[in-house]
């Protein structure tokens, strides 16, 4: 039987994940999992690659304050919750930085929210989550985002969340 020790949640400081981490929180509490909580800075190209534009080096470093600033209050609900975890932020392209740390860390389960675009936005801007369960090396419990009533019930039954403590 396998057994899940290992949780990686993807932080993008949304809703989404805000509502993956407290699904990530009650399951882990269930399991007696440890949770990773890691956020992907994308670098964002200011011009050409033949310009050689950059951001300025002290805006990044503030910025990257910023988000460890933010990774530790979202830490601070899983040590409130009596759970064992750590955060990571680091640069990169998201989808593929969630599944080598995945890798690299010997993580069990990926629990991660969804913004559930549709249509042309989901076209041209993909999925990060659908990339990730067709990647990761682990299962992948992607989280919705939008409770309907339908979904809602199929949560709480999958989860046996009758049983769990909030």
């Amino acid at each position: 039987m396998m057994t899940t020790q290992h949780l990686l949640v993807p932080i993008d400081f949304s809703e989404s994940a805000d509502q993956a981490l407290d699904y990530a929180i009650r399951l882990a509490r269930t399991l007696n999992a440890r949770l990773t909580l890691f956020h992907v800075m994308q670098p964002v190209p200011m011009a050409g690659v033949d310009m050689g534009v950059t951001l300025p080096e002290a805006y990044l470093r503030e910025l990257e304050a910023e988000v460890q600033g933010s990774m530790e209050v979202w830490l601070a609900r899983v040590t409130a919750a009596g759970l064992t975890g750590e955060s990571a932020v680091i640069y990169g392209v998201p989808f593929h930085e969630i599944v080598e740390t995945a890798k690299a860390r010997l993580v069990d389960l990926i629990v991660m929210g969804t913004h559930g675009r549709t249509g042309l936005m989901h076209v041209l801007l993909g999925s990060v989550a659908e990339r990730v369960v067709r990647l990761a090396p682990c299962s992948v419990l992607v989280v919705r985002s939008v409770a309907t009533p339908e979904s809602s019930e199929c949560d709480r039954l999958s989860l046996g969340e009758d049983n769990l403590s909030a």
